[in-house]
Order: structure tokens, then C-alpha cells, then sequence
């Protein structure tokens, strides 16, 4: 039997801001946290990308506890944590799960400069911080899943709470811009030399960027700002370990087990989330796997204009603010979109529209062939 599982509570950090309210104010200006920087220890050429300042993460962070022993990433995953914990009230107990998402977790503890240990890179690592410091009683579930780990995570998620183990459930993704994460896609000549331009005729690569999004998970209905979860779809297309299938099949796999799972039809989904990294191969896949779906005139955006590539938290911080957006009755623009670059023209938002969304399709790629499709009801 489908057991309704429902969204109510979430948090956000971000070169934005430290919660999600402060986020959205500042999307709703039309601001972007992309920015050129010059960090040697980073790349030796300058770069852009949408960074924290660790100085004021860790001013935030000295409510909570002290600075000095968390790495970067554990401190912008606990403060997110901390806002949704407060806001959904939850005591903690044995059937509550924490589902950790991230792509590379603490990849800079491997740097010779770290101070902190090695082992610190290992993902069940940064998992026990997170459980330790707020006192979770199960084991946690990692997952990382390439740049579909954030979404994917909301998936699992509303199917371990279809079983008897789990009343609810704390999801909290993460990633960092690192000179490991930045060489890679350095390699791929992936980088754009400018802030991306998702579906953009003149995009030419990704724009990487860091960030911490988490969200409450639960079978109980909640009285207000309620969200359900009604059907995902994961796909893998097995065309190329960084190229997806030029056909979208793994997408629109995702997308179609999703609807069917809702049981709705295109003209039912009012606005999509999409992932838009603004590589020439990936945006074009995702009109071809949009437009196969009968989607193509859905109004959709790509936050990676405002954002960057958050990598594995990229499909959580969307999902985070796709949620406010349902609930604010706003729909954002495609920051960064000027003319169409894609063989399927989309419906792609250039300006700010208030408008009701009580449909949200939330769609993620991501290396290796995954893709993640997860589709929200507002529900009163």
C-alpha cells in the first residue's frame, strides 16, 4: 500500500545567505552568488564559482558549537540541519532516519594542508559528525549517487518510510568547490570561462559552486505548508561514464516512472526544476527527454546561474527552493538564459512570474548515466 509521505520543514545555506528566507529574498532581486575569484590554493588562474566565506560560516556556526573542530563542509551541513530540526519540532527517536547526499563529502581533508585527518574524506566519517552532534539513534544512509545524490535522497527517502522502520526521516546533502573538484572539470575543458548560461545558444560549461540544503520528511500530514512527495523515477541510460545518451532515454525513463507513479499527465505539472548545468551535451539532452515527455511548453528554470554546480547537494538546494516557490506563489527566472541554444525550444522563464505552482517536477543528471526524476503536490 502507497503510504503519503510529506515535506514540511527545510534549510538552506548558501553564499546566499544562512537560511532559506534570506535565499529567496535575494533570488527574488535577481541576485547571483557567482563571482570571479583568485584562490591559489584552489586553481592557479582565476575562476568562477559561487563560494562561502568560511569566516562567516563560522560566525554563524559559533551559536552551535566550536568552529575549530568541524571541516568547512560539516559546518554548513550542521547549520542547515540545525533550521530544520527547529522547524519541524521532531524529537529524534529510533525510527528516525538521517540520509546524508553528497558527491566528494570532505575531499579537501586529503589536502596536504588539512588539518584534519585523512580519514576524514571518508563519508560514514562525515556521517558519524553529523550523527553525533544531534544525537541521531540510527545509522545513517549515505548517498551518493554523482550529481543526482540530493534528489535521489528524496527518493529514498519516501520509500524506507513506505516500511514499518521509519516514521520520518532528515535528509541533508552537501559539496564544496575544491581544487580536486575544480581540476577535474578542468580536464573535461567543462569550465565556463564566464557565469554559465543554462540553455543559452552562447553556453560553453558548467560554474561550480558549494552548498548545504536539508529537508523533513514524514508520514504525518502537517497542518500547514504542506508538501507531498508523489512519485519518483531513477534511470541509469549506460551511455558514457560524463556524456548522457544523446536520445534523453535515461531522463525521460525517470520522468515517465514518476507520472505514472502520480498518475499525471504533462498538462497537470505547472513548473519544472530542471538541472540546466549549461554543458553543451547536457542541456541539449534534457530538452530532447522533456519535449519526448510532452513537456516542452511547462514553464522551467535552472538555478545553476544563480548557484552553480552545487554537485550531489544541487538536486536538494533546488528541491529547497522549488518548495518556496510553491509556497510563495512565485515562479523564478533561468538566470544567465538570454537565447535559445537547444534543438527543442523549452518554455524557459526570463523573468519573474507570480503565479500558483501546485505541481513541481524536480529533475537531476548526472556522470556515469544516472538520472532522477521526483514530483511534488501542494497539498492543503
Amino acid at each position: 500500500m502507497k503510504v503519503p509521505c510529506y515535506i514540511s520543514a527545510t534549510g538552506l545555506v548558501t553564499p546566499l545567505g544562512f537560511s532559506v528566507k534570506d535565499n529567496f529574498n535575494l533570488l527574488l532581486k535577481d541576485i547571483s552568488a557567482i563571482q570571479k575569484h583568485k584562490d591559489g590554493t584552489i586553481s592557479a588562474t582565476s575562476f568562477y564559482a559561487a563560494m562561502l566565506s568560511e569566516e562567516k560560516i563560522d560566525a554563524q556556526f559559533q551559536q552551535l558549537g566550536n568552529p575549530k573542530k568541524f571541516t568547512k563542509l560539516e559546518k554548513m551541513m550542521l547549520l542547515s540541519l540545525g533550521q530544520t530540526l527547529a522547524s519541524s519540532a521532531v524529537k529524534i527517536s529510533a525510527k528516525t532516519a538521517l540520509i546524508v547526499a553528497t558527491t566528494k563529502g570532505n575531499i579537501d581533508a586529503l589536502e596536504q594542508d588539512s588539518s584534519f585527518e585523512e580519514k576524514r574524506a571518508y563519508l560514514p566519517e562525515l556521517a558519524k559528525k553529523l550523527v553525533a552532534f544531534y544525537n541521531f539513534t540510527t545509522q545513517p544512509i549515505i548517498v551518493s549517487n554523482a550529481c543526482v545524490s540530493g534528489i535521489l535522497a528524496v527518493a529514498v527517502a519516501k520509500r524506507i518510510l513506505t516500511t514499518d522502520l521509519y516514521d520520518n526521516a532528515v535528509i541533508v546533502a552537501g559539496d564544496l568547490v575544491t581544487k580536486f573538484t575544480l581540476s577535474g572539470f578542468q580536464s573535461f575543458q567543462a569550465l565556463s570561462d564566464s557565469p554559465c548560461k543554462p540553455y543559452s545558444k552562447y553556453r560553453n560549461g558548467i560554474t561550480l559552486g558549494e552548498g548545504a540544503a536539508s529537508v523533513f520528511v514524514s508520514k504525518e500530514k502537517p497542518d500547514s505548508n504542506a508538501v507531498q512527495i508523489l512519485g519518483d523515477g531513477t534511470s541509469n541510460d549506460a551511455n558514457h561514464i560524463s556524456g548522457p545518451s544523446r536520445t534523453g532515454e535515461g531522463l525521460y525513463r525517470s520522468i515517465l516512472t514518476a507520472m505514472t507513479e502520480a498518475q499525471l499527465e504533462a498538462n497537470e505539472i505547472d513548473f519544472i526544476s530542471a538541472h540546466g548545468t549549461a554543458t553543451l551535451y547536457n542541456d541539449e539532452m534534457e530538452s530532447i527527454a522533456f519535449t519526448r515527455r510532452r513537456l516542452q511548453h511547462v514553464p522551467l528554470h535552472s538555478l545553476k546561474g544563480v548557484f552553480g554546480h552545487t554537485l550531489g547537494a544541487s538536486g536538494l538546494l533546488e528541491t529547497v527552493i522549488g518548495l518556496e516557490m510553491m509556497h510563495q506563489k512565485t515562479m523564478l527566472p533561468s538566470v544567465g538564459f538570454d537565447v535559445v541554444g537547444v534543438s527543442k525550444p523549452l518554455h524557459i522563464l526570463r523573468q519573474l512570474q507570480h503565479q500558483p505552482i501546485d505541481v513541481l517536477l524536480k529533475t537531476a543528471s548526472g556522470f556515469g548515466g544516472c538520472n532522477t526524476a521526483v514530483l511534488f503536490k501542494k497539498v492543503s
